[in-house]
């Protein structure tokens, strides 16, 4: 069988693919990600602060994030929920505006939330980039943001 030139593009297209496991049970993982009075204190890099935080966790529901990077410069970041199977599966678009406010490309972000008997396994999966660096980029990105993330679930695991 043949493959055409879009579905070659598709295996080619940079994807990135993060897996963590949890201590903490599925409906409170799910629970840190779409509260927002939880999600402002781990959404970001190492260093990020979230200043502006709004989400209406529902399909076709808006999210919006404004983050203060170390140097001072602001990030927002938004998109739309697309799909939302609470405690199992969010599906966002994600837009980034860069400091100057110019809007790179957007991804789509696909979160699963699998019960392990007490403790979650997140896998998050986005693509498509534009390029490997974008894709690093965001790699590096959310490993900080889930670093901070299971700081703040162990803290807060409640």
């Amino acid at each position: 069988m043949a493959i055409t030139a879009d579905a070659a593009a598709l295996f080619t297209e940079p994807e990135l693919v993060i897996t963590r496991i949890f201590e903490a049970p599925r409906r409170l993982v799910f629970k840190m990600w779409t509260k927002p009075e939880h999600l402002v204190h781990w959404w970001g890099p190492r260093g990020f602060v979230t200043i502006s935080s709004r989400m209406d966790v529902r399909p076709g529901g808006a999210w919006f994030r404004r983050l203060r990077a170390p140097d001072g410069s602001e990030h927002c970041k938004h998109g739309v929920y697309r799909e939302v199977v609470a405690p199992e599966r969010l599906v966002f678009t994600y837009v980034t505006d860069d400091p100057e406010g110019n809007l790179a490309p957007g991804t789509l972000v696909t979160v699963s939330f699998a019960d392990l008997g007490g403790r979650t396994r997140v896998t998050l999966h986005q693509a498509a980039f534009q390029s490997v660096a974008a894709r690093d980029d965001h790699r590096r990105g959310w490993t900080s943001a889930l670093e901070r993330f299971a700081a703040y679930l162990s803290a807060n695991a409640v």
